[in-house]
């Protein structure tokens, strides 16, 4: 919401998307969200791009978002419609195994204890809205996000398991085929996503990509003691997206 404002005062039209089942759109829809789905992210862009006949456009993603909207981009790649001025991830958990890894960590129990709380409430809700769908024999058991994937996301979403989808669904494997000026900001205290990860997946293989990293920010916090400047990635964010407009100064931004 931050990032939103900001861009918003700077001149951009800001659309905010929901996951799916985020929101309040449970009973939208039978299934499940993920880390793999791009082509939500790409629908939309594309609904912008030729019904709205928007251009110059920049799809922003957080952590899970960071990941999908680097793998859209990487699906595109050559064919990457002229409408999209560029991207930016923050956070993102671009290799899906290596942040699961990090948060069966002992010392992320807290976060891991509370992102399978939320995916517990989330798919019990899911399954009285579609109960044929989803039984939960078995859920107390779950306890990491590991365990989850294996036992929900993945049979419901099309993969073999938990390692299937993590393989399928990670970033990493698409970021020397963007073919648009992409930011990624990470920081190298991120406690799930690991920074060596983002290093490794991005040194020397796209010149397209910038990494910018501090040593302090946790997860997608970046928080400045600079009165002015509270939120220093959103801030960021901003600033490239106005960077790479200027190549279009006529043309209509939106940034998601």
């Amino acid at each position: 919401m931050g990032t939103a404002e900001k861009a918003w005062l700077a001149g951009f039209n800001v659309v905010r998307l929901n996951q799916r089942n985020c929101g309040g759109g449970d009973e939208l829809t039978p299934t499940l969200y993920h880390s793999g789905l791009s082509c939500d992210i790409r629908a939309v862009l594309l609904e912008l791009m030729e019904k709205d006949r928007l251009t110059g456009l920049f799809a922003v993603g957080f952590s899970m978002g960071g990941n999908l909207v680097l793998k859209m981009a990487g699906e595109f790649a050559a064919e990457t419609p002229a409408g999209i001025n560029g991207l930016v991830a923050v956070a993102p958990a671009l290799n899906l195994a290596a942040c699961a890894d990090a948060l069966a960590e002992p010392r992320n129990f807290i976060y891991q204890r509370h992102f399978v709380r939320r995916l517990k409430a989330r798919i019990r809700k899911k399954a009285l809205l579609f109960p044929e769908l989803y039984k939960l024999n078995g859920l107390h058991k779950i306890r990491t996000v590991r365990e989850y994937d294996d036992a929900l996301t993945a049979p419901h979403s099309g993969f073999r398991d938990a390692s299937d989808y993590y393989a399928r669904s990670s970033a990493n494997q698409f970021l020397a085929k963007i073919a648009r000026p992409t930011l990624i900001v990470a920081a190298e205290d991120d406690p799930f996503v690991p920074f060596v990860s983002i290093a490794d997946a991005t040194n020397s293989v796209n010149p397209l990509i910038e990494v910018v990293s501090t040593r302090h920010g946790g997860h997608c916090a970046f928080i400045s003691s600079s009165r002015e400047e509270r939120f220093w990635s959103e801030a960021r964010i901003v600033e490239f997206c106005e960077r790479m407009g200027k190549c279009e100064p006529s043309a209509t931004h939106a940034s998601i």
